[in-house]
């Protein structure tokens, strides 16, 4: 599959995912996405707990569910992790880090002809979520958990939204005109 053709396939799953185990050899190729990922100041924030174990998953998800997540328990997922470390005088680019390096691990899970869904706010909203799973997988304590990507094979293909048309949002040399 081709970059824009993996762009256009991707969609936010929230279904029930196939019972089927994703390899490890998979699961790299995903966390090494997030790591090319660009960063500012190349100051690198962002880090990865890969999860293959059943009962890890199960505790994050029925965290995330507890604060809102309606999709199933998936074979694999993904912790995001966060350090607020300062690129130069008051900036601080943890946010654009992780959030480049979601998206380039949710490019790889289409690719690899897996779905997934950004899972943040019900793992950000809550500091009990959040410290729950830094517990569970032993972060230490000057890294955030920031987001969990459920990764598998779906059941059967979820909803797709529809987008607005192009000219609605995005021209050519100025706002709102196509020049």
């Amino acid at each position: 599959m081709d970059t824009f053709e993996t762009i256009k396939k991707r969609y936010s799953f929230r279904g029930s995912y196939k019972n089927t185990p994703v390899p490890r050899e998979d699961l790299k190729k995903i966390l090494e996405a997030g790591i090319a990922a660009p960063s500012g100041c190349n100051k690198q924030t962002t880090s990865f707990i890969a999860l293959d174990d059943p009962e890890l998953i199960g505790a994050i998800t029925s965290f995330v569910k507890k604060n809102g997540f309606s999709g199933s328990n998936p074979p694999a997922g993904i912790c995001v992790l966060t350090q607020k470390i300062q690129s130069y005088a008051d900036k601080y680019f943890y946010i654009q880090d992780y959030s480049a390096a979601i998206e380039n691990m949710l490019l790889a899970i289409t690719a690899l002809g897996y779905v997934s869904c950004w899972i943040e706010g019900q793992v950000t909203e809550a500091a009990e979520t959040q410290n729950q799973i830094a517990k569970l997988l032993n972060v230490p304590a000057d890294y955030t958990v920031v987001g969990f990507l459920p990764v598998g094979a779906a059941e059967t293909e979820g909803n797709r939204p529809s987008y607005k048309p192009f000219e609605k949002r995005a021209w050519f040399n100025k706002f709102g005109k196509d020049h």
